[in-house]
């Protein structure tokens, strides 16, 4: 039976590259987000990890949902699939590593292979759409 790990991402594009961060103490890099809480929806989970994350406040009305992309969950038994619902929206401040997060750095496509498997589907999907 799979088991399913719930993550949300934050999908920033600049320049067709997208945000990453890399954690303390890891040599994989992800696109920013995390878990919901008990009972928090989308947003605001994304909202809460970001802030966490990237020092910046995302703006409520600003969120557009990008797409909902499955893979076999990195550092996870086989058979553990991350379903990661990515959205896209504007913030306030400045993009800062906090909290866990080690470095921010734009990714062009071709650094795909130094993010997860669930990320490779998102580089995939964001390049085959032009953005990246």
């Amino acid at each position: 039976m799979k088991k399913f790990i719930d993550k949300l991402a934050y999908i920033h594009i600049q320049d067709k590259k997208i945000l990453m961060s890399l954690s303390k103490g890891k040599s994989t890099w992800y696109i920013p987000g995390g878990k919901r809480d008990k009972d928090e929806s989308d947003t605001e989970a994304l909202e809460r990890e970001v802030e966490e994350e990237l020092s910046v406040n995302l703006i409520s009305e600003s969120f557009i949902k990008y797409g909902v992309f499955e893979a076999q969950a990195h550092g996870h038994p086989e058979g553990t699939v991350v379903r990661m619902t990515c959205y896209t929206a504007d913030y306030k401040g400045m993009l800062k590593a906090a909290s866990e997060i080690a470095k921010l750095e734009f990714f062009p496509y071709s650094r795909k292979s130094e993010s997860s498997p669930v990320d490779h589907l998102i580089f995939d999907d964001l390049k085959k759409k032009g953005l990246l």
